[in-house]
């Protein structure tokens, strides 16, 4: 499966991100989604992308649980782009977590990045420096 997707973007669990049943919480799979999307964006621009004059805000996202992770797992989120529209991208997301000599999915998700202007909050064209970056992860 995780050649589906073209980066397989690295993010480590942290302390505070198990619960108190001992696994990470639910809505942290959010923050390695968020994380891997934006960090995979500033590697592939060379651009700190809080700097352009348009924001990725995020419009939608989803998770489907498939397995439990747990500090101190070190995971991998692989990015695949579903659509490439005029002013937002949809990712195709995938967490696995490192297990001896393999990856074993625990999730999968999407998230939508909708480009707005970043003084107006107004729908803006995704910025090329993006848009080339993202051109790359598009599948079929």
């Amino acid at each position: 499966m995780t050649q589906q997707y073209p980066v397989l973007w690295p993010v480590p669990t942290r302390w505070a991100d198990n619960d108190h049943y001992g696994h990470v919480n639910n809505v942290t799979y959010y923050s390695y989604f968020d994380t891997a999307v934006n960090a995979w964006l500033m590697h592939a621009t060379g651009t700190d992308i809080r700097d352009l004059p348009a924001l990725g805000v995020v419009a939608q996202t989803s998770c489907q649980y498939v397995g439990s992770i747990s500090f101190p797992d070190q995971l991998r989120v692989g990015l695949r782009v579903a659509r490439l529209g005029n002013s937002s991208i949809t990712y195709d997301l995938a967490i696995f977590r490192e297990a001896d000599d393999a990856l074993e999915l625990a999730a999968t998700g999407n998230f939508v990045h909708v480009y707005v202007d970043s003084a107006t909050r107004k729908p803006v064209p995704i910025p090329e420096v993006i848009r080339a970056a993202a051109e790359g992860l598009v599948t079929e």
